[in-house]
């Protein structure tokens, strides 16, 4: 399996080889890379270059020798996933927290970047109340009591959509994990810090995306995001979805990442004819 040494860490990652445009996308908490499996497979056909990588503390990534960390080195971890690829410039995009390190990524590097793929996401740092709901929730995950009551409750907020096998199968892997290992990567989202300010340096194409029903990255805050990129025309919104609409609505968010390639590249991308955004 690809890794890449970054840091004290190594980053496990996944790359189509195909031989098109690179798209680098990075994952939600609580996720890993798979995630992204649906909209690999709509992508299938096309010849975009889909990476993912697993963040530190999720999937086959673990921590480095200190395990503090934020989203400024996890934007430094996606950076090396393209060099250990030889990929000079992508498009590069995330989920929730995997949108907090692509934003961070195009600052680090801008020249690095062509393209941003921001999906329920937002560039602010926690409010007070939301430090608090998180302080609480991982105090719970990682402690002693029954998990599955929690996870249980979570899939449905977490993922939304209305598929219980999409559900079951991330609580499966929840359950099978070790539950105390998110702790780190829990501080590090806690932690993070705003980049509101800075969203005018980004001056590449965005899309903003987000689910109906995402009760996270609610309809203000994607507003927000895309009202300060300037290469944003607004905020697209996939009926029906939740949470995580890249894994309940992967046609949906397949066909808005080919619009956004061929807006950012020379190559165009057969269109995904779906319904729905």
């Amino acid at each position: 399996m690809p890794f890449v040494h970054s840091d004290s860490v190594n980053v496990h990652f996944r790359t189509d080889a195909a031989h098109g445009p690179a798209l680098l996308l990075a994952h939600g908490f609580l996720m890993d890379e798979s995630m992204f499996d649906p909209i690999r497979k709509v992508l299938a056909h096309t010849d975009i270059n889909v990476v993912a990588w697993d963040a530190r503390g999720h999937g086959r990534t673990g921590y480095g020798h200190d395990p503090r960390f934020d989203y400024w080195d996890l934007a430094t971890d996606g950076l090396r996933v393209l060099d250990a690829l030889g990929i000079e410039q992508a498009i590069v995009g995330g989920v929730s927290q995997g949108g907090y390190a692509a934003l961070r990524m195009a600052l680090l590097a801008p020249e690095r970047v062509t393209g941003l793929a921001l999906l329920d996401t937002e560039a602010d740092a926690c409010t007070r109340d939301d430090e608090t709901y998180y302080e609480n929730f991982f105090d719970e995950w990682c402690g002693t009591g029954a998990l599955r009551p929690l996870a249980e409750d979570l899939a449905p907020r977490l993922i939304g959509g209305t598929d219980p096998q999409i559900w079951q199968t991330w609580i499966t892997r929840w359950l099978a994990g070790d539950r105390t290992a998110i702790r780190p990567a829990a501080d590090c989202l806690i932690g993070r810090d705003s980049v509101c300010g800075r969203l005018g340096e980004i001056t590449v194409p965005a899309l903003v995306l987000r689910g109906e029903h995402d009760h996270s990255s609610t309809a203000d805050k994607c507003a927000r995001l895309a009202d300060g990129l300037p290469g944003a025309s607004g905020v697209r919104t996939i009926a029906g979805a939740g949470h995580g609409c890249a894994l309940t609505h992967p046609e949906q968010v397949a066909a808005a990442l080919a619009a956004l390639v061929t807006a950012c590249t020379p190559y165009t991308v057969e269109p995904v004819a779906v319904a729905g955004i």
